[in-house]
């Protein structure tokens, strides 16, 4: 972690050499799952400052912050409302790795923006920067970034899989589903690569950004379409499949009529399905960047246990090609709320910490407040007991998918997959959306409501697992 004085004496240099005068103090932003970012002023004008936790972290990425921004000053270029980059940090500058922008206006809290009037337009908008950015030419940009080959791209999450150690069941499922349905490759454009809802930026009736753009890399539209409408990034509005804002047909239908380009739903649904493990083995990684000391943010552990939404979205995806009678209910809930006696247990231990840093919400600011929130939701993962953990890994079952012994139309696999995937879920993040969704359609509207599942766990009468 930086020091204060160093990263403004730091700036003083970069913005000296950008020639835009002396900067304010920096204040540290909110959110950002990898890098990090700092506004500041100078003079009347405001900027923001990208950088990474550490050197360190951006080793083995598939190039630098130098080529970040000059992926960013192409998509300026051609419209898209991205932000103008005015400098780059050099290694003189001592402040490590990253480059400094002019501030956007709008906000990125996907609640704010998902509750704002013409959800329709800003949607049309998000389609019109997404069709600019996939007109950007391969001569437009250094020739670091990256050309993504489908399979390769397969056996890279594999590899990670195995280092995760390879007993996450449904992923495997997934991981064998994308190697017997990987597409033909198209001609590649190029791609923002997290293009979603967090990296937007909108005031009401406009969308005035998109920022992050360190996974850009050329290949095929449909993936950058598919990202930002995976269930995760619609945060509550799980009733709008589009970004959170619309429809799939509007969204699809603005897309068309900027970019010409027509929509392959075969080709949409491989990548919702290719980016939803993506994900998973994203957070599973958040984990080992903490263990590792490359970021100790304590985002990185938390983030790693949202690994189970992933799971349970994959398996909504996946679980369309399963036989009609592997599909129908067969799973109820049991209720285990027990009264406690004698000396308090490690749940509610968590629980009355939990309580207690509530009463300093107020106390907090920028960056100190949003750890706080974190910090209150890993105490409540501990709450709900750790042994919940046990739901997700089995090894022996997810050799069996991968090797093909086992898939959707073994009997009683979808069940087994779906128990464990609500459990895990109902332990990791009880408030995620996609939960209710899942719940209602497999134990069916009259078992499961959204208050039902409350000191519960997901049953299977009269069944052992497989």
């Amino acid at each position: 972690m930086i020091a204060a004085d160093e990263l403004l004496l730091g700036l003083e240099r970069v913005c000296a050499r950008a020639g835009i005068g002396a900067p304010s103090t920096p204040q540290r932003l909110t959110g950002g799952a990898t890098m990090e970012s700092w506004r500041f002023a100078c003079g009347a004008d405001a900027y923001v400052l990208r950088r990474a936790p550490s050197l360190e972290f951006m080793e083995g990425r598939p190039f630098g912050h130098d080529v970040e921004a000059a992926i960013i000053r192409a998509a300026f270029a051609k419209g898209v409302t991205a932000p103008e980059v005015v400098a780059e940090l050099t290694p003189d500058d001592d402040i490590g790795s990253g480059f400094v922008m002019r501030a956007l206006p709008g906000t990125p809290n996907p609640k704010e923006i998902l509750a704002m009037d013409d959800a329709a337009g800003l949607l049309k908008e998000a389609a019109r920067d997404l069709a600019r950015t996939h007109s950007i030419g391969r001569t437009d940009l250094p020739g670091a970034v990256p050309v993504m080959d489908y399979r390769e791209a397969i056996a890279d999450l594999k590899s990670q899989f195995y280092e995760a150690g390879g007993d996450r069941p449904i992923i495997a499922l997934g991981l064998k589903w994308m190697e017997d349905n990987c597409p033909d490759p198209c001609d590649p454009v190029l791609i923002h690569g997290d293009y979603r809802m967090g990296n937007l930026l909108a005031e009401p009736g406009k969308l005035t950004g998109v920022l992050d753009w360190e996974l850009a890399h050329f290949g095929d539209p449909h993936e950058d379409l598919a990202f930002g409408c995976m269930a995760v990034w619609r945060f509550a509005r799980y009733d709008r499949p589009a970004l959170g804002l619309g429809s799939l047909e509007e969204y699809f239908a603005a897309y068309e009529a900027e970019s010409g380009v027509k929509i392959d739903r075969d080709r949409f649904r491989y990548w919702m399905i290719h980016r939803t493990v993506w994900w998973a083995m994203g957070c599973l990684r958040m984990a080992e960047q903490w263990r590792t000391g490359a970021d100790r943010m304590l985002e990185r552990v938390v983030i790693s246990r949202r690994t189970s939404e992933q799971e349970l979205d994959l398996l909504m995806l996946l679980e369309e090609d399963a036989p009609a009678e592997e599909r129908r209910p067969a799973l109820e809930i049991e209720d285990i709320l027990d009264d406690e006696d004698g000396e308090a247990s490690n749940g509610e231990i968590a629980t009355a910490i939990s309580e207690w840093l509530s009463t300093i919400k107020d106390k907090m600011e920028g960056h100190d407040r949003f750890q706080l929130a974190v910090a209150r939701n890993a105490l409540g993962m501990i709450a709900r007991d750790d042994s919940i953990l046990a739901f997700s890994s089995d090894l022996q079952l997810a050799d069996e998918i991968s090797d093909g012994e086992k898939s959707l139309e073994t009997p009683g696999l979808l069940t087994q997959l779906r128990l464990d995937g609500l459990n895990k879920l109902l332990g990791d993040v009880p408030k995620y959306p996609a939960l209710d969704a899942a719940g209602e359609k497999w134990l069916g509207e009259n078992e499961w409501t959204s208050q039902s599942h409350k000191n519960c766990r997901i049953i299977w009468p009269n069944s052992t697992p497989l």
